[in-house]
C-alpha cells in the first residue's frame, strides 16, 4: 500500500504510493504469493523493510491500519520511508557492533546504535521530523571507518570500486577479497568462483548477478534482499546471518557459523519483502 513501483522486469503493473496493491486481499495478505514470481512480481519476492513495517504498525501506530483509519494513513506512510532507512542503518550498526575488526569503534558504534534506537521510538510527528539524510552521513562516517578496518586487515592491495559500472561484468573466479565495492552496479554481473571475503558491499546492486560458487563469508553489510535479488546455488557461502533464498536453484548453501557473527541485536520486528529498486545504503 506505502510504497510505489513501476512497471519493469521486476513488477507486472504499475503502482502509485498510498494505492493498495491489486494482489491485496482483505485479510492484508497477498492473492498471488505462492505465484509472484512467475506472475512478474519478482521485486516482491526479494525485498525486505528491516522490521521498519512491523515497527510503524504495531509500534508507532500501536496496532491501527489503513484500513480502520482511513484519517492516519498519510501520516503512517510518510513514517515508514523514514523508519525503512533507520532500520536499515541498526543493521549496518550491529553487524559493525558484532565484527571484531571494529572493535576500535566499538564505543562510537553503540553510541550511534543507541541514537538510531531513540529515534525509531518517537510518535509519528517526530519521526516524520527527522532529517534522515543527515542522521546517515553520521553513521556513515562510523560505517566507513569500519569498512577500512576489515579490509585493511586483508593482505595485498585491494581492488577500488565503488559506485562502479560493473553491469554484466565477466568477474568469473575474480580475487576480489578486501574489495570496495560499496554502491558498484553488478547487475547481471559473472561472479561465479569469485573471492568476496572481508569486501564491503554496502548498497551494491545485484540483481541478476550469478553468485555461485562465490565466497561471500566475512563480507560487510551485505543484506538479504542483495542476495534474495541474485542468483546462486549449494556452492555459495554466504554470512551465518544470511537465508538462503528459497527461489535459488538448489534448497542449501553453505553458510559461515553464526557465532563468528555474535549475538545479533534486535531492532524490533522481523522483515517483510521488497521495494523496486537498489538499496538505500549510504555509500
Amino acid at each position: 500500500m506505502a510504497l510505489p513501483f513501476a512497471k519493469s522486469a521486476d513488477f507486472a503493473v504499475d503502482k502509485s504510493a498510498g494505492r493498495p496493491c491489486t494482489n491485496l486481499l482483505d485479510d492484508f495478505r497477498c492473492g498471488i504469493h505462492t505465484d509472484l514470481r512467475h506472475r512478474g512480481f519478482t521485486g516482491c519476492t526479494v525485498y525486505d523493510c528491516f522490521g521498519a513495517g512491523q515497527k510503524v504498525s504495531q509500534q508507532t501506530f500501536g496496532g491501527r491500519d489503513w484500513r480502520r483509519d482511513p484519517a492516519g494513513a498519510d501520516a503512517m506512510f510518510e513514517v515508514f520511508p523514514i523508519m525503512r532507512q533507520l532500520h536499515e542503518l541498526l543493521w549496518y550498526l550491529n553487524e559493525s557492533l558484532t565484527t571484531a575488526a571494529a572493535a576500535p569503534v566499538h564505543a562510537e558504534l553503540r553510541d550511534a546504535w543507541d541514537r538510531t534506537v531513540e529515534l525509531t521510538d518517537g510518535d509519528a510527528a517526530s519521526v516524520a521530523g527527522i532529517d534522515v539524510d543527515r542522521h546517515r552521513q553520521e553513521v556513515n562516517v562510523l560505517l566507513l571507518r569500519v569498512s577500512e578496518l576489515v579490509r585493511g586487515a586483508v593482505p595485498g592491495r585491494k581492488r577500488e570500486h565503488r559506485g562502479a559500472d560493473l553491469i554484466g561484468a565477466k568477474l568469473c573466479g575474480a580475487n576480489l577479497r578486501g574489495a570496495n565495492l560499496r554502491g558498484a552496479y553488478l547487475i547481471g554481473a559473472d561472479l561465479r568462483k569469485a573471492d568476496l571475503r572481508s569486501s564491503d558491499l554496502i548498497g551494491a546492486d545485484f540483481r541478476g548477478a550469478d553468485l555461485r560458487g562465490a565466497d561471500l563469508t566475512d563480507s560487510i553489510f551485505l543484506t538479504q534482499f542483495q542476495i534474495n535479488a541474485a542468483k546462486g546455488d549449494a556452492t555459495t557461502r554466504l554470512p551465518g546471518a544470511l537465508a538462503t533464498p528459497p527461489h535459488w536453484s538448489d534448497s542449501e548453501v553453505l553458510t559461515a557459523p553464526r557465532a563468528a557473527r555474535g549475538r545479533p541485536r534486535r531492532a524490533g520486528g522481523g522483515g517483510t519483502r521488497r521495494h523496486n529498486g537498489r538499496p538505500a545504503a549510504p555509500r
